[in-house]
């Protein structure tokens, strides 16, 4: 009791006391994300920070936000703090609160013994209940965890197999003088996925969210994953981040623009946050397609770079423009595109080059306290002319569209969390008339899973009866156009050359070829035994229809994880 209450008053303490420093940014799919996002949506405005546009979001300002709401949002009477009853904070989002300042003490200033472990192990280790090891200094910190998970499987249709997965490694963040934060991870992953999972591994030399990879027993695989970057404030308002992880931007489940799906990629990262803008400059080497993953020879390399401007054009509403470039040269960078501000259209005339460019706008709109309404517009190509030519649809015109709704607290429910979200992508869309310039990165898609050319709705409910548990139930239904027997180019696959086998000009409307529909349905239970230790009970049921054929999937999971987040498979 004395915990939860010393910390309840440091959340809302802490919001005076941010010091000018260098931050780290939460881990892909953190348990707080959530979090974070219910409580922007419980204020009924986007945050002034503007940080919830992409993800990994800035612990040093995920604090902030939280610090500079919780003087209103705090569910108990605080001492000397009038607040505002209409926002009080349930149960499970005090337990979340707590959880949030708990994983980021070097933003809490103040006296951070309540934070302290009653009984530390061995006197040294988890002297907090956040981290084995754990050192803040006037000028540094350091922290150090175990990362573990390990899930035994089973598949009803495929019971002569063993399915598991497995992951162990150990990661370290930190900050020197205020001014250089650093994060990184390895972990060394074995993987024996369910059958769908196995085919998709055999059918795009790739495994989903990994990079190179080897056989384990033979429908095994066994990869590495390694992340790291450091990030540099130069300023109040310019912060750089470098290093080997993933980037996401959009609020969706999924993103038309750049998703965390492929596997990690070397970036630089420029963010400058001012006013009521904040501007984002990505730059990234990606590589090509890999036929071989035993192979010794020097991957070959492509890039990407992107540019995201949001803004706060109302106190509830935040719109954005987005644009990228995809493009390859003999292992060398374009410098011309390492222009922050001028449009890649301008830069390709230039340059005399056709490379795969793409535009997009979003946007976000919290009302109402209770919902959050968001989407995104992606055009890859798009020919009015050609259009007016015919009214069927011209294979050129290459557009997404995505549109969703994050509504909380449904039925007056607390913590029972509803989002919906529709994914729609016309055919070529992503793809390029040569290999190097399509929108993948290590024959993984960078943004959608599916491609191109389907339709997509996706149903999430989360619920967080008390602070330990979680129940999340995922339901996503798909119908996509595939190639034809004879291989012709109806344009779902985003690997293929756009004049690869495309056998006319006109009448590629969405799903275009053969139809496949896909169904996906789970539900994760995870209990947090103690501080990022969780135990987690999964079952999956997917089923896929293509042409005459039916794949059917029954997965059952049991698995122990320790500072690492769920591994889904919701494709």
């Amino acid at each position: 009791m004395q915990f939860t209450k010393s910390c309840l008053c440091i959340s809302f303490l802490t919001a005076s006391f941010f010091a000018k420093a260098q931050s780290t940014y939460l881990p892909q799919q953190s348990k707080h994300i959530h979090f974070i996002d219910r409580l922007e949506i419980k204020t009924g405005s986007v945050s002034d920070l503007n940080f919830t546009n992409g993800k990994p979001y800035d612990r040093r300002y995920a604090v902030q936000f939280l610090g500079s709401k919780v003087d209103s949002m705090l569910g108990v009477k605080p001492l000397f703090f009038s607040i505002d009853t209409a926002l009080r904070l349930s149960k499970s989002d005090q337990y979340n609160l707590r959880s949030l300042y708990l994983n980021n003490q070097e933003w809490v200033k103040g006296d951070r013994s309540v934070f302290n472990s009653k009984k530390p192990l061995l006197n040294k280790l988890y002297p907090t209940p956040a981290g084995i090891i754990e050192k803040y200094g006037d000028d540094f910190f350091v922290v150090v965890n175990p990362m573990i998970d390990y899930r035994q499987m089973v598949e009803l249709n495929n019971t002569d197999q063993n399915l598991f997965y497995n992951r162990r490694g150990l990661s370290v963040r930190g900050g020197i003088d205020n001014k250089v934060g650093f994060a990184a991870s390895v972990m060394d992953v074995q993987e024996r996925g369910p059958l769908f999972v196995q085919s998709w591994i055999n059918r795009y030399n790739a495994v989903p969210g990994g990079n190179f990879y080897k056989r384990f027993k033979t429908t095994g695989v066994d990869y590495i994953d390694a992340r790291g970057y450091f990030t540099f404030r130069a300023n109040k308002y310019i912060n750089f981040q470098a290093g080997y992880d993933r980037n996401f931007i959009g609020n969706g489940h999924r993103s038309l623009f750049l998703s965390d799906f492929a596997g990690n990629n070397l970036f630089v990262k420029v963010n400058t946050r001012f006013w009521k803008l904040n501007y984002q400059n990505l730059f990234m080497e990606l590589h090509q397609g890999v036929n071989n993953n035993s192979t010794s020879n020097l991957v070959p390399k492509k890039y990407a770079t992107m540019h995201h401007l949001s803004m706060n054009v109302l106190p509830w509403l935040n719109v954005g423009v987005f644009e990228s470039v995809v493009f390859g040269r003999t292992n060398r960078f374009e410098f011309g595109y390492m222009n922050p501000i001028i449009f890649f259209r301008s830069i390709e005339g230039n340059l005399g080059s056709a490379d795969n460019a793409l535009v997009g706008a979003d946007f976000k709109a919290n009302v109402l306290k209770k919902v959050q309404v968001y989407g995104q517009v992606l055009i890859d190509e798009f020919n009015f002319g050609k259009l007016r030519a015919d009214s069927s649809n011209w294979w050129g015109n290459k557009t997404g569209l995505q549109l969703g709704f994050k509504y909380i607290d449904v039925a007056n429910i607390q913590n029972l969390d509803l989002q919906v979200e529709w994914n729609r992508v016309r055919p070529f869309t992503y793809s390029h008339f040569d290999s190097v310039s399509n929108y993948t990165h290590y024959n993984q898609p960078l943004a959608h899973p599916l491609g191109a050319n389907f339709n997509e709705v996706i149903a999430i409910l989360r619920y967080q009866p008390f602070g330990k548990l979680n129940i999340t139930a995922r339901l996503i239904y798909w119908q996509q156009g595939l190639d034809s027997a004879n291989r012709r180019n109806f344009g779902s696959d985003i690997f293929r050359l756009n004049n690869d086998r495309r056998f006319r000009e006109f009448g590629f409307p969405l799903l275009a070829g053969v139809k496949s529909t896909g169904i996906n349905a789970s539900v994760l239970a995870s209990y947090e035994i103690r501080e990022n230790i969780f135990i987690d009970a999964n079952v999956l049921l997917r089923q896929l229809k293509t042409g005459s054929t039916t794949q059917n999937t029954t997965m059952f999971g049991l698995g122990v994880r320790m500072n690492l987040w769920a591994r889904e498979y919701d494709y």
